[in-house]
């Protein structure tokens, strides 16, 4: 009988190469955060209330935040190559607002990713996950109209949107989302007030939860996308003041 051999396995000192690892700097990790930080900071400005360009101060957000300008710089360079900002020689940091018709087709855009949101929605969330998006509105009523209350609608409005989203599932989805959001939710805030729309609104959201409640994907995803067309085709017909 041939003898056993037993398996011996290599000491790390003997064989394994050391690993060249480098310690985090607290400029890297304050890089991803800073990031973080201005990228929901831009996301809930309102820049497209007025023609006036809004900026940004590098010194001022190294104040504020409690970082050096390092990181904030490097933060600032990853929002400019994703097109949220643009640096500008010896005047400083623009938020960039789209032309009418980039933000049209950001409009659409969000149609396509919200319907199959709604699609999702059907074949994943619970009743009790649903639910929460009829409790968005529950303050309003005949009494508390949206129309008399454009900016506490505007809000709920928002919300129920990006709920749809989250409800869905679908992290992808998320981030494609992440970045037409700063737009498309300024603009919605705007028009919303606008040509009794709140009113129609609220029809139009109350039509999409009764579609998803009784898991109708294919009225859940009509009501959606018409919804947000609807914007779209509103933006293209009445943007006086927001463009020009």
């Amino acid at each position: 009988m041939a003898p056993k051999i037993q398996a011996r396995w290599p000491i790390a000192d003997e064989s394994t190469p050391e690993l060249v690892l480098e310690r985090f700097s607290p400029e890297q990790t304050y890089k991803t955060k800073v990031y973080t930080a201005l990228k929901h900071a831009i996301a809930n400005m309102d820049i497209y209330s007025s023609p006036e360009p809004t900026w940004i101060d590098e010194r001022q957000l190294s104040e504020r935040l409690g970082v050096s300008r390092t990181p904030v710089r490097e933060a600032i360079a990853m929002l400019e190559q994703q097109g949220f900002v643009k640096s500008l020689p010896r005047r400083g940091i623009i938020v960039l607002k789209k032309t009418k018709r980039e933000v049209i087709e950001m409009i659409q855009a969000w149609a396509a990713l919200e319907s199959m949101a709604v699609r999702l929605i059907c074949q994943r969330a619970s009743d009790r996950e649903i639910a929460r998006l009829r409790t968005i509105f529950q303050e309003f009523n005949d009494a508390h109209k949206p129309a008399d209350y454009p900016h506490e609608y505007s809000t709920a409005n928002i919300r129920f949107h990006q709920t749809m989203i989250e409800l869905s599932g679908s992290q992808i989805l998320a981030e494609m989302t992440e970045n037409l959001v700063l737009h498309v939710r300024g603009i919605r805030q705007i028009t919303i007030g606008r040509d009794d729309r709140a009113s129609k609104s609220i029809v139009d959201h109350l039509n999409i939860i009764e579609a998803l409640e009784k898991r109708d994907i294919a009225k859940a995803e009509a009501y959606a996308r018409d919804h947000t067309l609807g914007l779209a085709d509103y933006v293209a017909k009445h943007s006086e003041g927001i463009f020009d």
